[in-house]
């Protein structure tokens, strides 16, 4: 058992962060505070070729795994732009993913190129007011009509809506109450966002405002038959296939940003001076860097042996759901201490810690909650009733 990382990682490691080097506070802050997507960020990732480091090469992709996803991904939130950085890029490793697996070869070429080279932006439509997590209760439906689908509805947490120009929609084309299964019915469609008739609301929000977050209201939307992902009937399987994927790659980036944090605190210790002796010299400065320093690295491991074990074709449920647990918290609890580390200054934007803080505060409630985890793991690992 080698539990280290390859010749190979280190060298996506290595190149990632020459490209998010690029970027620094100044420019993460800009964004932020003015809520402009990091348009210049993500084009550099798609000129050097990360964003299709899952996609298969004969679309223009590296071919490569989960495992090398979540190394470039915790490079990506452990730099100056943290989980705003993260957030531009992942919708590209796991929501494509039904495309990948259930696409024909025409809406893989057609549908996979412009993500991956960075001409489309996607944004995933799942998440529903009245739903939540709850995705077999969604309401949003498809009508079937000659030539495609007529779709109305409405979706909430679209992040990055205002600046995509395509959709991952997952739709009921049968009523819940007349399916044999509740996770039947459901039909997944990868299309245009054309906002002259869809209605895309920005949500203002605590943190992560480089990258907005919408409610999305549908109105007797057309959507054409040839953007229909897979059977119909059938979405709510075909995303399945995404979600280990994306706890994995949400619990690695929230190492990477409680890392980052975790590193300016520790700089600052080193060189703030109170009453004649760096705060660093006091335990009570050291311990709790050095306590967030052992939950975030087992958190890491915990998610790469989850991204080991996907790429084996391994069942990883419960360590991609415990990864994602241990990371949220541990990023919370680092970026926490970074704040409180700083003292006052932790509170002024200057030292950006602040920043990070209200960003981590995201990773413990999506994209999946810390009790839905928890009751996955009782039912699933400990042979628990099922307690909802």
């Amino acid at each position: 058992m080698d539990i280290c990382l390859s010749e190979d990682h280190e060298t996506i490691r290595e190149n990632v962060r020459k490209v998010c080097d690029q970027f620094d506070d100044e420019y993460w802050s800009r964004c932020d505070q003015e809520k402009t997507f990091p348009f210049e960020f993500h084009r550099a990732m798609a000129d050097a070729g990360w964003l299709g480091i899952t996609m298969p090469e004969e679309f223009g992709g590296a071919n490569l795994g989960v495992t090398e996803a979540a190394i470039m991904m915790h490079e990506v939130a452990c730099s100056a732009g943290g989980y705003s950085a993260a957030s531009t890029l992942h919708l590209n490793i796991f929501g494509p993913h039904a495309v990948v697996v259930n696409g024909t070869p025409e809406q893989k070429e057609r549908m996979l190129k412009p993500l991956i080279d960075g001409t489309d932006r996607a944004c995933f439509g799942v998440t529903e007011p009245d739903a939540g997590l709850d995705t077999t209760s969604i309401t949003t439906f498809a009508t079937k009509v000659p030539g495609g689908y007529r779709v109305t509805g409405r979706k909430i947490w679209t992040s990055s809506g205002q600046v995509a120009n395509k959709i991952l929609l997952l739709t009921r084309t049968t009523p819940k109450d007349q399916c044999k299964k509740p996770t039947d019915g459901m039909t997944l469609f990868y299309t245009d966002l054309d906002k002259s008739q869809v209605e895309v609301r920005r949500i203002p929000k605590m943190g992560r405002n480089a990258v907005d977050s919408n409610a999305t209201f549908i109105d007797d939307y057309f959507i054409p038959d040839e953007d229909r992902i897979g059977e119909e009937g059938k979405g709510f399987h075909y995303i399945l296939h995404s979600l280990n994927p994306e706890r994995i790659l949400v619990g690695i980036e929230a190492v990477g940003l409680g890392r980052g944090a975790l590193a300016r605190a520790s700089r600052y210790a080193g060189e703030r001076k109170v009453f004649g002796r760096l705060i660093g010299e006091n335990q009570g400065i050291q311990h709790p860097l050095a306590e967030n320093w052992t939950y975030l690295e087992s958190a890491y491991w915990m998610i790469m042996r989850a991204a080991n074990l996907y790429d084996q074709g391994k069942p990883c449920g419960a360590e991609a759901n415990a990864g994602k647990f241990l990371g949220g918290r541990a990023a919370f609890d680092a970026c926490t201490r970074a704040v409180m580390t700083h003292g006052g200054m932790g509170y002024s934007t200057e030292y950006q810690v602040e920043r990070l803080f209200r960003e981590s505060i995201l990773l413990r409630i999506a994209p999946i909650t810390e009790q839905m985890i928890l009751s996955f793991i009782a039912e699933k690992v400990l042979d628990l009733p099922k307690s909802y």
